[in-house]
């Protein structure tokens, strides 16, 4: 289980990384469509958190149960990191609560972009669930890329170096 709790440490602490990097950009800029699959990386992050939603609530029945994968969870960029931050600790509290016995259960439902039942093991899900955040991530690392910032060092291997060498 410290596989998936060193995935939702290295989540947080990813997002904070971006979340600080995007904190300075304008309104103009955040909203911009830079060509992510969002459009802009408003767009993009709004995604993360909406889709973090849709997994959570399927994995616990509990919290927001968005109905769209472009929901939107918040209208300013203060909103959405703050929603960001109440994610990140619902992840967390779910990765520290996981067992073989729940990885190893059988998790049901349905696709919102494809509304028929399906049904598979929880553990291949929790593992996209991370995979999914990573993959829209690298977006948003994309989007402000092409506004000209900085780039960010977001792998996995500078987070368990710098941040948490419990993992190592």
């Amino acid at each position: 289980m410290d596989h998936y709790r060193m995935f939702a440490a290295y989540n947080a602490w990813a997002n904070t990384l971006l979340y600080e990097a995007a904190a300075g950009l304008t309104e103009e800029e955040l909203h911009r469509d830079t060509g992510a699959f969002f459009g802009s990386l408003f767009g993009t992050l709004n995604h993360v958190a909406t889709a973090d939603r849709v997994w959570l609530h399927r994995f616990t029945g509990q919290g927001p149960q968005p109905t769209a994968l472009n929901a939107r969870v918040a209208d300013t960029f203060a909103d959405l990191w703050a929603a960001r931050r109440e994610e990140d600790a619902r992840i967390t509290a779910f990765a520290e609560g996981l067992t073989p016995e729940a990885l190893a259960a059988t998790l049901q439902y349905s696709p919102i972009s494809k509304p028929e039942p399906v049904s598979h093991k929880l553990g291949p899900a929790v593992a996209h669930f991370f995979n999914h955040q990573t993959h829209h991530r690298g977006q948003a690392h994309m989007c402000l890329t092409v506004l000209g910032k900085p780039s960010l060092s977001l792998d996995m291997i500078y987070f368990v170096r710098s941040a948490a060498p419990s993992f190592l």
